[in-house]
């Protein structure tokens, strides 16, 4: 009977540090970290941009396998459908130049822009949807600010 008494009062603490916004732990991938991640700190440039680009939680839009397949189609590159980081993986492949990266850089803010008219056309419906979408506009926006250095860091 202790073991149960000690539970409960481990989700109740629980429970209460995660609705009174303070939350225990990040279940959604919502949650901001203070600290900024150097693209230099991945093994290589592939890895770097699969995790700031295609990484709902840290870019705000979540990027299909259709969504890499049109992505390559308007920057001038065709593949078939794989896994999400195979394509990633080869749509990387095709943007070995600075002109290729920048027509995928072009393409996926395209992308995102498409994405984000969507958010906000689901807040002006729905306002009380805000809270949800906005954080998502905004990490999109910050993700599309790091697109130039993206090309100063690789490509320069």
């Amino acid at each position: 009977m202790r073991e149960m008494d000690d539970l409960r009062k481990e989700f109740e603490n629980v429970s209460a540090q995660n609705f009174n916004g303070n939350p225990a732990f990040c279940a959604d991938g919502q949650c901001d970290s203070d600290e900024e991640v150097d693209l230099k700190d991945y093994p290589s440039y592939t890895e770097a941009l699969y995790a700031k680009l295609i990484a709902p939680h840290v870019s705000g839009i979540y990027i299909s396998r259709w969504d890499i397949k049109d992505i390559a189609l308007a920057a001038g590159d065709s593949m078939a459908i794989h896994p999400r980081k195979r394509m990633f993986e080869l749509l990387m492949k095709y943007a070995t130049s600075k002109e290729n990266m920048q027509a995928v850089l072009d393409a996926l803010e395209n992308h995102m822009e498409e994405k984000i008219a969507i958010y906000t056309e689901f807040m002006t419906s729905f306002p009380t949807s805000s809270e949800v979408f906005q954080p998502k506009i905004d990490k999109a926006r910050k993700t599309m600010k790091l697109f130039p250095q993206i090309i100063e860091e690789y490509f320069e």
